[in-house]
C-alpha cells in the first residue's frame, strides 16, 4: 500500500514539472517573435528613408540619376584583317592521258592478243592482230596480176620498137606504129594502177596489227580472240590505256560563282581515302554551263602520286574571295530594320557623356562567326559587342572594365 502511494506522488510531481517547462519555452518563443517583428518594421522604415533620400539627391544632382540609369555595355575598337573565303566542292581524280585503242581500219576478228590488264605499253607497242587472210590473198593476186601486166608491157614495147624501126625504113603503115605506142601507154597505166592497188592492200594489211598510241597501263580489255574488234561498241570501249603521270582533279562549280572563280583561282585538293592534300590553281574552266548540273567544269593540276587512281573521290576547296585590311564585326551584333542592317557604337557626346549611336552598315562576305563591313564604320569607332540589346539612340552608356 505504501509503495503505491509513493508511485502516485512521483507521477504527480513529474507532470507538474513538465507543465512548468513547457510554459517557460512558449514564453521565450513569443518574446523572440515580438523582437523579430520589431526589427523588420525598423528595416522597412530605414529602406523608405534611403529611397526618399536618393530621390531628393537625384532631384538636386541630375548626373547621379543618369549614372544610375546608364546601360552597361562592353566595347572593342575597330580592327582590320586579311580575309579569305572559299567554297567546298566534291570532285574526282582524272588522268590527262586516258586513251581507248581502236583500229585504223574497219576492224575485224581478233586472231591474237599481245597484252593483258595491268601491262605497261609504250607508243607503237602492238596490242592485238586482226584476221588478215583475205587481205594477204588480195595482195598475192594483185602481185600476180602485176606480173602479167609486166609481161604484156614488155611484149608491147618490143612490138612498138620493131614497128617503129620498119616505119623508119618506109615499111608498113603509120597507123600500126601509133597503135603499138598506144598499147605500150595503156599497159604502163595499168602497171601504175596495179602497183597502187598493191600499196593500198599492203597498207590495209598493216591496219590488221593494232598499236598503242600512248604510253600507259592497260586498264581494261573487253575483247577476246575470235571476237570482233572495232575499238568502241555499244557496250563501251574495248581496250583502255591509262597514263597517271599527269593527274588532275575535276569538279563542277555552281554557275552562281561564274564571276568569282576562274582560271588561276587558288585551290586545295584533298583525297580522303589516301589522306593526301595538294595545293594548286585552276588550270582550266569550261566555256559552257552544264544544263543538267547547272554548273561549269574546272580542273586543278596535281603532281603524280602512285597512290592516286582515276575516278577517286576528291574534296576541292576553291578560294572565291579575298579582302585585304577588311573590317569585320561579330555576326550576332548585326541588327535589321526597315532601312537595312545596322550596329550600335559607343561615342562621346558634346557634354562628355558616353552614349549609344546607331550606325547603318553595308555588309560583305560572312566568315564563320564574323561578317565583313564594307561601309558605315569609322576607324575610331568603339563597337558594342555586349549589352547591345534594347539600346536606343543617345542612351547613356557605362563601359564595362
Amino acid at each position: 500500500m505504501n509503495k503505491i502511494v509513493i508511485a502516485l506522488l512521483a507521477t504527480i510531481i513529474l507532470v507538474a514539472c513538465g507543465d512548468k517547462g513547457k510554459k517557460e519555452k512558449n514564453a521565450e518563443l513569443e518574446k523572440k517573435k515580438t523582437e523579430l517583428t520589431k526589427l523588420k518594421k525598423e528595416k522597412d522604415d530605414i529602406n523608405i528613408k534611403i529611397k526618399n533620400l536618393q530621390a531628393d539627391i537625384e532631384k538636386l544632382d541630375s548626373s547621379i540619376a543618369e549614372s544610375n540609369n546608364a546601360k552597361l555595355v562592353r566595347v572593342v575598337p575597330v580592327a582590320t584583317d586579311n580575309l579569305v573565303h572559299s567554297i567546298d566542292l566534291q570532285g574526282k581524280i582524272d588522268a590527262d592521258n586516258i586513251s581507248y585503242i581502236s583500229p585504223r581500219g574497219m576492224g575485224g576478228q581478233v586472231k591474237q592478243l599481245f597484252i593483258k590488264k595491268g601491262d605497261f605499253v609504250k607508243v607503237g607497242t602492238p596490242v592485238l592482230r586482226l584476221d588478215d587472210a583475205i587481205i594477204r590473198q588480195s595482195i598475192l593476186a594483185a602481185k600476180k596480176g602485176l606480173e602479167t601486166i609486166k609481161v604484156q608491157q614488155d611484149l608491147a614495147k618490143t612490138l612498138y620498137t620493131r614497128q617503129k624501126a620498119l616505119w623508119e625504113q618506109n615499111i608498113g603503115a603509120e597507123i600500126q606504129v601509133i597503135q603499138a605506142k598506144a598499147n605500150v601507154d595503156a599497159l604502163e597505166t595499168q602497171m601504175t594502177a596495179a602497183k597502187e592497188n598493191i600499196k593500198s592492200a599492203e597498207e590495209q594489211l598493216k591496219t590488221t596489227l593494232v598499236y598503242s598510241d600512248v604510253n600507259g597501263y592497260i586498264d581494261d580489255v573487253n575483247v577476246r580472240v575470235g571476237e570482233l574488234f572495232a575499238g568502241a561498241t555499244q557496250m563501251g570501249p574495248q581496250i583502255k590505256v591509262v597514263n597517271t603521270s599527269s593527274l588532275k582533279a575535276t569538279v563542277t562549280i555552281p554557275e552562281n560563282y561564274i564571276t568569282r572563280v576562274g582560271k588561276g583561282s587558288t585551290a586545295t585538293v584533298f583525297i580522303p581515302d589516301a589522306n593526301r592534300q595538294y595545293n594548286g590553281t585552276i588550270s582550266f574552266t569550261s566555256m559552257s554551263v552544264d544544263p543538267n548540273q547547272r554548273g561549269f567544269m574546272a580542273e586543278v593540276r596535281i603532281p603524280y602520286d602512285g597512290v592516286l587512281k582515276p575516278n577517286q573521290l576528291a574534296q576541292v576547296k576553291i578560294v572565291d574571295f579575298v579582302a585585304n585590311n577588311a573590317i569585320t564585326v561579330p555576326v550576332n551584333i548585326v541588327q535589321s530594320d526597315d532601312k537595312g542592317k545596322y550596329i550600335y557604337v559607343a561615342e562621346t557626346s558634346s557634354n562628355g557623356k558616353v552614349i549609344g549611336a546607331k550606325r547603318p552598315i553595308v555588309l560583305g562576305e560572312i566568315f564563320g562567326e564574323a561578317v565583313e563591313v564594307k561601309a558605315g564604320i569609322r576607324p575610331t569607332d568603339q563597337i558594342i559587342i555586349e549589352g547591345y540589346q534594347n539600346i536606343y539612340e543617345g542612351q547613356v552608356l557605362k563601359l564595362a572594365k
